[in-house]
């Protein structure tokens, strides 16, 4: 089954250059698009697409308050979002992860790197785009060295080799290298890293990432 997915943009050219470029590509499927947020939560209401590529700036309804409506609106197994913007600005990441959007990547990024961040986000991980990650962990070890933190009870939840996981995914290792790196079959890893998720009660890979970080694991 293809990849099933939403464009909103309020811009039509825009719009519609990405929805023919992810459309050329035959697992993806553009199933709907949206010129504003609020059109956007409304088509991800009525078609449960698999991802939601989601501009920042928009009229009614901007792209944030939509990922949030669309997060909290479709619960588990819901919709992933994954913000597309060319707007490099740190708050715009913070908010974007706070509304739960499970990817963040620039316009500029090369096509086939549009394709496989709807590919990763659909499978359930989480992506952001490098200039953007190095920025993110930068701010979080500054934040950190800034104040103390107590380590959270549910980091004692963990069994060793799920620590371990954790580490390699804060790495921004994915499940293959993962296995290849701690010597386990890649199912075993995937199995680890839902385990984590389920423990520290994180809706993905990025939370996961910026929870390692925060709490000194890397």
């Amino acid at each position: 089954m293809p990849i099933t997915v939403i464009v909103a943009d309020d811009q039509a050219m825009v719009r519609d250059g990405i929805a023919t470029l992810l459309d050329a590509a035959d697992d993806i499927e553009v199933v709907a698009q949206a010129a504003d947020g609020a059109e956007a939560v409304d088509l991800a209401r009525r078609h449960a697409p698999d991802v939601v590529v989601m501009d920042v700036r928009m009229p009614v309804m901007d792209g944030l308050a939509a990922t949030r409506r669309i997060v909290d609106g479709a619960g588990e197994g819901g919709p992933r979002v994954l913000v597309l913007t060319t707007f490099d600005l740190d708050e715009y990441v913070y908010e974007a992860l706070g509304a739960g959007a499970s990817g963040f990547l620039l316009k500029d990024a090369p096509v086939a790197d549009l394709r496989a961040a709807v590919r990763v986000v659909a499978e359930g991980d989480a992506l952001l785009a490098p200039s953007v990650t190095r920025r993110l962990i930068a701010d979080i070890a500054r934040r950190r060295r800034d104040r103390v933190r107590a380590r959270p009870e549910a980091l004692d939840g963990l069994t060793p080799r799920e620590a371990d996981v954790l580490r390699q995914m804060a790495r921004g290792l994915s499940n293959a290298e993962i296995a290849a790196e701690l010597f386990l079959a890649e199912q075993t890893v995937k199995t680890h890293v839902g385990r984590i998720l389920a423990k520290l009660e994180l809706r993905d890979r990025t939370q996961a990432v910026v929870f390692a970080y925060e709490n000194g694991l890397v």
